[in-house]
């Protein structure tokens, strides 16, 4: 249900050749004298559209190997983060660097980089000074510079209208005969994804929502309410035709599958009463339990919450 991009990018200002996980450059132009001369805009966007293949537990390189899962950047950020809407990475640079509830602290790009590494990708962060950071943030942020100068929308009028949440917990039965009847063809019937090639470097063409080599419990689309918002606006891939109750219940079901789990999600929300209602883990600031916030009904959580902003303090 969450697709993956293309394999592939296309040169812009550059003559690129790629070699086992390795990018030369034989001509680079707009990288900075700070950095290395392949940390381009370029490299920042292959980085997105093939990071397993870059960064992923199979390169070459043991210390090139930042994630533990076979994902890519683009298994969610479809298009290389180009596609206007859901998930999108267009005018990342307005919206950050910004308060995080997460963390409790001011957040800029590379520090969302690096959460995206250890909670989607199941690995770990990025060096701030590496030329992979560098060059991922740097292709963010010419992709948010590009459209304000177009003077662009990133949202997208034939997307589908926002989800709704339902008012009722999720079903995980109705869930499994939507995955298997809208899902499975793409993802597997195992929900393990379509692999690339025999070689895992190569990472999937279809990514695994479930398994060794999905996002951990950490990661924003393990939340039901996340999951649905994207799977309504975006699945089944070029057809996004799901209705509310479906794209409900079978983002529940993909979540109540075993994978990789994230240590020390205590810490996470500081402030727990800025912790959204369908994270999956405790603690939290209010007295409903742990499935509910998994698994809904949500209404009487937010309910909730409005009422303790409204208390005097």
């Amino acid at each position: 249900m969450l697709a993956c991009c293309a394999i592939g990018a296309i040169t812009v200002g550059a003559t690129l050749m790629v070699e086992r996980g390795s990018l030369k450059l034989e001509r680079s132009t707009g990288a900075s004298a700070s950095a290395p001369a392949y940390a381009t805009e370029e490299y920042g966007k292959r980085l997105l559209s093939q990071t397993t293949e870059y960064l992923g537990p199979d390169v070459p390189d043991p210390k090139m190997r930042y994630t533990s899962s076979r994902l890519n950047c683009g298994s969610c950020h479809l298009a290389t983060g180009n596609e206007p809407g859901t998930l999108t990475l267009l005018l990342v640079n307005v919206h950050y660097p910004k308060m995080a509830g997460r963390t409790n602290t001011n957040v800029t790009i590379e520090d969302r980089i690096n959460e995206c590494m250890q909670r989607s990708l199941n690995g770990r962060p990025l060096p701030m000074n590496s030329p992979e950071m560098f060059a991922m943030a740097s292709y963010l942020r010419q992709l948010g510079a590009r459209i304000q100068a177009m003077g662009a929308s990133e949202k997208k009028s034939s997307e589908p209208a926002a989800f709704k949440t339902p008012n009722r917990k999720a079903n995980f039965e109705d869930g499994e005969k939507v995955f298997k009847e809208r899902c499975a063809a793409c993802h597997g019937s195992d929900g393990l994804g379509l692999m690339a090639s025999s070689n895992p470097v190569h990472g999937y063409v279809f990514p695994p929502l479930w398994g060794p080599d999905s996002f951990n419990n950490g990661a924003g689309m393990h939340r039901v309410l996340t999951a649905s918002a994207f799977i309504k606006a975006r699945m089944p891939l070029g057809k996004p035709d799901l209705t509310d109750d479906e794209t409900f219940d079978v983002a529940a079901f993909i979540n109540t599958k075993p994978r990789p789990e994230m240590a020390n999600l205590d810490v996470d929300y500081p402030d727990r009463t800025k912790k959204p209602v369908d994270t999956g883990y405790g603690p939290f600031a209010d007295p409903f339990p742990l499935e509910q916030h998994e698994f809904g009904p949500f209404p009487p959580i937010e309910a909730y919450y409005k009422q303790l902003k409204k208390k005097p303090k």
